[in-house]
């Protein structure tokens, strides 16, 4: 009776288990939802769509290679003050080329879009990652305290 209990009791952690398989991160799905949810906020035309997302993916494509030297940058602390002079100052060279990009892309989507939608989108973009931030922070959160 025992072994049938504890047999039960394995068998039910194992279906939970299973159940709760940890989703894998999608970076096609995420750019969809980002995508979609500007659209939304930004209350963009199908066409308008077609003239922004190019410009932005194209941005990302050429910050991510930034942001990736820079977390590399920032994951472990130097060993001697020089180190961490010249880390500080990479760090500084990569905002700068960030910003520059960021502006660059800027223009562009002037070119194509009203200055308010612009704006509309960029702020419905932050808004997008804070919340994705957020949602994931809590995801985290709560499989730790289980």
């Amino acid at each position: 009776m025992k072994r049938l209990f504890i047999v039960s009791i394995v068998a039910v952690w194992t279906m939970l288990a299973f159940a709760q398989e940890k989703k894998k991160f999608s970076p096609e799905q995420f750019i969809a939802e980002l995508e979609q949810y500007v659209t939304q906020e930004a209350r963009l035309t199908p066409q308008e769509a077609a003239k922004f997302f190019p410009l932005y993916r194209e941005q990302m494509k050429k910050q991510r290679p930034l942001h990736q030297k820079m977390r590399r940058l920032s994951k472990n602390k130097p060993a001697d003050e020089n180190g961490c002079l010249v880390a500080i100052q990479e760090c500084d060279k990569l905002d700068m080329e960030m910003k520059q990009l960021q502006i660059e892309y800027h223009k562009k989507m002037l070119e194509v879009l009203p200055a308010s939608k612009v704006y509309d989108a960029i702020k419905a973009v932050d808004k997008f990652h804070r919340r994705q931030l957020k949602r994931w922070a809590h995801h985290k959160n709560s499989h730790l305290s289980q």
